[in-house]
C-alpha cells in the first residue's frame, strides 16, 4: 500500500513538478503504524513564511530577487519567462515527501512538510544574497576585484556571441591559455583577451559578463564554421543559441539502477561492518529525516555542492573531500570572514577532508569514508570516476548498501565526448536558453545559474529516491542526473512567450513594479489609472509610472481591486525586511552573510 498524498491546489506547476517525481520515486515500505495512520501530506503555497502577498510565479520572481539576478546582464530586472521557482518549489515539495517515507521507515513520526514558491526561489538565489550582504557587511570591496553593484543593470552584460552569419553562440572553457589562443585565432590581442577572462570567468557568481567590445566585434566579423574551427582547435566548448524553447531531449530525471544483492546482515551494519540504513539518532532540538545518515562528497562549484546541502538541510551528516590545501573557490570575493560568502551558502556545516585523489594513499581514504558512509557523491567529469578506481562499479560490490551518485553536465546526451558540463551550455542543449526569454530578445542563456540550482536538487532528489528503495530492498543504488535532465523539468510553451508593457517590470519614481496576474489581463484597467488619460505605446505607459512612487502606484492599484508587487532590486533587503524574518537569516558572526532559512517544515 503505498502512501496517500494530498496536494494543495494553488501553484499548479509546482504541484504538478512534485506529483512528477514522486511517481519516479519508487515508494519505500509501507508505514507499520496500522490502517489508517499512513497518510503523508505535502503542502505548496505561494508565499509561505515571507510576509507578503505573492499570487502567482511572477510575483514571486519580483519579491525574492530572481528578476533582478536574471536581468542584471541585461536593462534591468526582468521576469524569467517560464515557471522557474514554481520548479523548483515542486522540487523541495518531492523531497520533504521522500524525506518524510525515509523518517518513517527509520521510526521517525513524521507526516507532514509544508514548503512554498517562495522559499524556492529564495534556495535558488542564495549565493547571490550571501554575497551581496558578506559584501555590505564587511564594509569595502575585495582588493583588486572590480565590483558592480547588483542594482546596475548593464547594458551588454551577456557572455552569447553573435557571428556574421547571423548565428548565436555561447562558449565555454575553464583554461586560460586555452581561451586566450581561441581569441588569437579570431585576430584579438593579447591584451583585450586577457581583460576578458575575468569577467568570463565570474560570471557564474556576479551574472553579468562585460566582455571587451573587441571580442564581441572579432566574433561579428567570422562565420559560424570560423569559430566552430577556433574553438576545435583550441579545445573551446561551442554550443549554437536556437530559439526553439522545446528541450532537445526529454531525459528522466534520474536513473536509479540497483546494487548487487544485498548481503544478509547489511541492515545489522554496526555489527557486520557492512553499511546501511541506519536508526533514527536522537539529537538535541527537532529531529530532521535524515538524522543519523552521512554523505560523503567530492564535489566543486554549485551542482554537486547544492546537492549535499539540501541533503545536509535534511539532516544528514555531510562530510566534503576537498584537495590539499582547500577547494580553491573557498577564495572567490567577496570573502565572509575568510571564507568565499558563495562557497559557504552551500557548504557551511560540512566536515571537510583533504585529499590528494591522484595518489593511491588520497582514493584509499575516500574508499575509508565511504565503507562508512551511506552515500557517496561526486560530480567529476565524465571518466574521471573510472580512471581513479572510485566508479559505482569499484565501490558498490564491496559496500552493497551504499548509494553512489553522480551528477553530470550532460549524462549520455553526446556520448563519451559531451562538451564541458556547465551551466550555461545545458541551458543552451535544452532549449531553455530560448524559453528563459521573450520573442521580442535574442535567445541567450540567463547568467543566474538555473541549471545548476535545478541539478543539484535533481540530484538529491534522486539520492533520496535511492535511500528509500533501500530501505524497502537494503540494497544500495548507483544515481545518474545531469543538468540537461534537471533543465527539461521545467514546462515550456511551444513557441516563446510573447509580452505586452505590462508583463516587464515598470520603472517608478524610486524603484520597479511588477503587475500582478489580474492587471496584466486587464490592460485597460490600468490605462485608466494613468492619470485619465490611455497611453498609446510602451514608451509612454513607462513615462507615467515613473513620475509616481512604487508606493503610491502599489496604492492606488489596490483601490481598483489589482495587485502589483514591488520589485526586490537591492540584494541585501530581505535581511533586514521584517517581511522575510521567518524566511531569510541575517548576517551572524559564525556565516558573515545573509542566508535563506532550511525550505521545509516538518510536522
Amino acid at each position: 500500500m503505498t502512501p496517500r498524498l494530498r496536494a494543495a491546489a494553488r501553484p499548479a506547476v509546482a504541484a504538478t513538478i512534485a506529483d512528477r517525481l514522486l511517481r519516479h520515486t519508487a515508494p519505500g515500505p509501507r508505514d507499520p503504524t496500522g490502517p489508517g495512520r499512513d497518510t503523508m501530506r505535502y503542502t505548496v503555497d505561494w508565499a509561505g513564511p515571507v510576509n507578503a502577498d505573492l499570487p502567482d510565479e511572477r510575483a514571486v520572481q519580483a519579491a525574492c530577487g530572481l528578476m533582478q539576478v536574471h536581468g542584471r546582464a541585461t536593462s534591468g530586472p526582468l521576469p524569467l519567462a517560464v515557471d522557474y521557482a514554481s520548479v523548483v518549489a515542486g522540487l523541495l515539495a518531492a523531497q520533504g515527501v521522500t524525506a518524510l517515507r525515509i523518517a518513517r521507515a527509520r521510526g521517525l513520526d513524521l507526516r507532514e512538510v509544508r514548503t512554498s514558491v517562495a522559499q524556492g526561489a529564495l534556495l535558488a538565489v542564495g549565493q547571490y544574497l550571501a554575497a551581496e550582504t558578506a559584501r555590505a557587511n564587511s564594509g569595502a570591496a575585495e582588493p583588486d576585484v572590480p565590483v558592480t553593484p547588483f542594482d546596475v543593470p548593464q547594458a551588454d552584460g551577456l557572455a552569447t556571441l553573435e557571428t556574421s552569419d547571423d548565428a548565436r553562440v555561447e562558449v565555454e572553457t575553464l583554461d586560460p591559455l586555452a581561451w586566450r589562443e581561441f581569441w588569437d585565432r579570431l585576430g584579438v590581442a593579447p591584451a583585450p583577451a586577457g581583460r576578458g577572462w575575468l569577467p568570463f570567468q565570474q560570471r557564474f557568481a556576479t551574472a553579468v559578463c562585460p566582455l571587451p567590445d573587441e571580442l564581441r566585434q572579432a566574433a561579428r566579423r567570422r562565420t559560424l564554421a570560423e569559430l566552430r574551427a577556433a574553438a576545435h582547435h583550441t579545445g573551446v566548448s561551442l554550443l549554437t543559441v536556437g530559439s526553439d524553447p522545446a528541450p532537445a531531449v526529454r531525459p528522466a530525471p534520474w536513473c536509479l539502477t540497483p546494487g548487487p544483492a544485498p548481503f544478509p546482515k547489511a541492515r545489522a551494519h554496526l555489527e557486520t561492518g557492512v553499511p546501511g540504513p541506519r536508526p533514527a539518532v536522537p539529537v538535541s532540538g527537532a529531529v530532521l529525516p535524515l538524522t543519523g545518515l552521512r554523505v560523503v562528497e567530492s564535489t566543486r562549484r554549485v551542482q554537486g555542492p547544492l546537492a549535499g546541502h539540501v541533503l545536509r538541510m535534511l539532516g544528514a551528516e555531510v562530510v566534503r573531500v576537498e584537495p590539499p590545501g582547500g577547494d580553491p573557490m573557498r577564495w572567490l570575493p567577496p570573502l565572509a570572514g575568510d571564507c568565499s560568502a558563495r562557497f559557504s551558502a552551500l557548504n557551511a556545516g560540512k566536515p571537510v577532508v583533504e585529499a590528494d585523489l591522484t595518489t593511491a594513499p588520497g582514493r584509499d581514504m575516500v574508499r575509508a569514508l565511504t565503507a562508512a558512509a551511506d552515500v557517496f557523491l561526486h560530480n567529476w567529469a565524465p571518466g574521471k570516476a573510472a580512471r581513479l578506481g572510485l566508479d559505482a562499479s569499484d565501490l558498490l560490490p564491496g559496500h552493497p548498501a551504499l548509494v553512489y551518485a553522480w551528477a553530470s553536465g550532460f549524462g549520455d546526451a553526446f556520448g563519451d565526448r559531451p562538451p564541458l558540463g556547465t551551466d550555461y551550455l545545458a541551458q543552451v542543449h535544452s532549449g531553455l536558453a530560448a524559453a528563459v526569454r521573450p520573442a521580442d530578445q535574442p535567445p541567450a542563456p540567463s547568467l543566474m545559474t538555473l541549471t545548476d540550482v535545478l541539478g543539484g536538487l535533481v540530484c538529491a532528489q534522486g539520492v533520496l529516491a535511492a535511500l528509500a528503495a533501500r530501505e524497502a530492498t537494503g540494497r544500495g543504488s548507483r544515481v545518474d542526473s545531469s543538468l540537461v535532465s534537471a533543465a527539461a523539468l521545467v514546462p515550456r510553451p511551444a513557441h516563446r512567450a510573447r509580452w505586452t508593457a505590462l508583463d516587464r517590470p515598470l520603472r517608478t519614481a524610486d524603484g520597479h513594479l511588477c503587475l500582478g496576474p489580474e492587471a496584466r489581463a486587464c490592460p485597460e484597467a490600468v490605462l485608466r489609472l494613468l492619470d485619465g488619460v490611455g497611453a498609446t505605446a510602451a514608451e509612454d505607459l513607462a513615462s507615467r509610472f515613473a513620475r509616481r512612487t512604487t508606493e503610491e502606484w502599489t496604492a492606488r492599484l489596490a483601490e481598483a481591486g489589482l495587485t502589483a508587487t514591488p520589485v526586490l532590486t537591492d540584494l541585501t533587503a530581505p535581511a533586514r525586511d521584517p517581511a522575510f524574518r521567518a524566511a531569510v537569516a541575517p548576517p551572524d558572526p559564525s556565516t558573515g552573510h545573509a542566508r535563506p532559512y532550511v525550505p521545509w517544515e516538518f510536522a
